[in-house]
């Protein structure tokens, strides 16, 4: 089989959603690049587990689904470039990508720091830009399809909701500007899944706000985004989806 090869960023754990839509891909026959940045995990409250990556690829190439697992932090700037270039020589053509890397660390408009603003635009917002465009520049005649998660969430997570809500914007500007090279380009919006960043207060108050009475999982998001990458898929573009189980309705 003539399998295609998608990049998923922000793949540093098993139980993440970037984790779960890597297995959903694979699933679908796609080989994988998988980006990930443990020192980003090891500030927040889950901590750095540094084999999740290994055990990832190690189910994933177990499946059939060739696998290239490639850090990178993505708040430095010249990261995405050399990151492409690995690809580009590793791996080949890309025609997919998601992007569910994040930074994200709570505050609010009064105490948020310069420094964490900066950030969160550098994670969020800037390097999600060059990301989509260094996928339109490495394209082939076919185009592809990229995905990039969202959230609503803004009050007292300031520099999140802000950056993520730039990151909106710029995927909606791509699939205007990047329709001629066939490329598709979409904002997915999960709503609240616990990977490992809720307490027991917040995840039974968010599961209370669930129409089905229980929060969402990575496995739950998983298929959305891979119908977007899939051929069927492609004829969507330039939208904000929800797979949120009603949580926002």
């Amino acid at each position: 089989m003539n399998r295609k090869t998608a990049l998923v960023t922000g793949v540093g754990r098993t139980v993440g959603i970037g984790a779960g839509i890597a297995r959903a891909l694979a699933a679908d026959g796609w080989n994988l690049v998988l980006n990930y940045w443990q020192p980003y995990d090891a500030r927040m409250p889950w901590g750095e587990q540094p084999d999740d990556v290994r055990t990832l690829t190690t189910e994933l190439a177990a499946a059939g689904t060739r696998v290239w697992a490639m850090p990178a932090d993505l708040a430095e700037p010249s990261s995405v470039g050399s990151l492409f270039a690995r690809i580009a020589t590793e791996a080949g053509t890309l025609e997919g990508m998601v992007l569910s890397h994040c930074e994200s660390v709570d505050s609010a408009i009064l105490d948020t720091s310069l420094e964490s603003f900066d950030r969160h635009f550098a994670v969020n917002a800037r390097a999600s830009w060059q990301l989509i465009a260094a996928f339109a520049r490495q394209a082939g005649p076919d185009g592809g399809a990229l995905v990039a998660l969202t959230s609503d969430h803004t009050a007292f997570n300031l520099p999140y909701g802000a950056s993520k809500g730039a990151l909106d914007r710029i995927v909606i500007a791509a699939a205007r500007e990047l329709g001629g090279q066939r490329i598709s380009a979409n904002v997915l919006n999960p709503g609240p899944v616990d990977t490992g960043w809720m307490d027991d207060a917040l995840r039974a108050e968010l599961s209370a706000r669930q129409p089905g009475g229980r929060l969402g999982t990575p496995a739950d998001v998983a298929p959305t985004a891979a119908f977007l990458l899939s051929p069927g898929g492609r004829w969507v573009s330039g939208q904000l989806i929800k797979a949120d189980g009603g949580f926002s309705a």
